[in-house]
């Protein structure tokens, strides 16, 4: 029965697996469970030279290949986060990196992170399908929440999360430390009961007749999105 002094009753619940390491296949890319002799010096070779990605990680930049090789290695195995590589389907090529992280099935609660993804990379389709593929993922495993937060100086990060549908939440004002710098926290979120209607907007962004010949975008997907967000972040009003 529901109690507005108590909150709705969650009925039925039953929490949901952890993410494994099957990949995930997409028209433009391909999310592979990171494997550092496969991945990690061509991920650090499309990195390198852009140091800036790295400004708002609390790891990086990588002086070499080895470097990051190490990274990749201890973090290949690793049940939270859970990293996946972002391959090109049409290059082949691994251009970016995300992960899932604190996972807790017993609330429901997922999140996106330790998004890395190259400049040639970004002016393509591929690494927005593969946010669309892990956001996918978690829903339809049956997490109710699936979060993503950043530096609140981040305003290319906070852009992105609105671009992809994610609803304002707010800022943990000095949340933690990175790189001996304070970080306020920006939040951001997509609930399930919101997750159909955004599984809409992405097909429609993602399907073929939304890119002309050259591969242009047709019609935006922050447009799409637009509708589903409860909140926009006033930071980029």
């Amino acid at each position: 029965m529901s109690d507005a002094r108590l909150g709705d009753l969650v009925a039925n619940w039953t929490p949901p697996r952890r993410p494994d390491h099957a990949p995930m296949e997409g028209r433009f890319v391909r999310l592979e469970p990171l494997d550092a002799d496969r991945h990690a010096f061509e991920l650090h070779d499309s990195f390198q030279g852009h140091d800036g990605l790295w400004d708002y990680m609390p790891y990086g930049p990588f002086a070499s290949g080895s470097a990051y090789h190490r990274w990749a290695r201890e973090k290949e195995a690793g049940e939270d986060p859970r990293f996946f590589v972002m391959r090109d389907a049409a290059t082949g090529k691994c251009g970016g990196i995300a992960s899932y992280l604190r996972i807790a099935p017993e609330a429901g609660s997922i999140e996106v992170g330790h998004i890395c993804v190259s400049p040639s990379m970004q002016r393509g389709a591929a690494w927005t399908e593969a946010m669309f593929l892990m956001m996918r993922w978690a829903f339809e495993a049956g997490y109710r929440r699936y979060e993503w937060k950043c530096n609140a100086l981040n305003l290319a990060s906070r852009r992105a999360a609105q671009r992809l549908g994610f609803s304002y939440e707010g800022v943990f004002r000095q949340h933690m430390i990175v790189k001996g710098r304070n970080r306020d926290t920006a939040w951001f979120a997509v609930i399930d009961k919101e997750w159909p209607a955004l599984a809409e907007a992405y097909a429609a962004w993602l399907a073929p007749g939304n890119f002309d010949a050259a591969g242009r975008q047709r019609e935006r997907l922050s447009d799409l999105t637009r509708p589903v967000r409860t909140v926009g972040d006033p930071a980029l009003s």
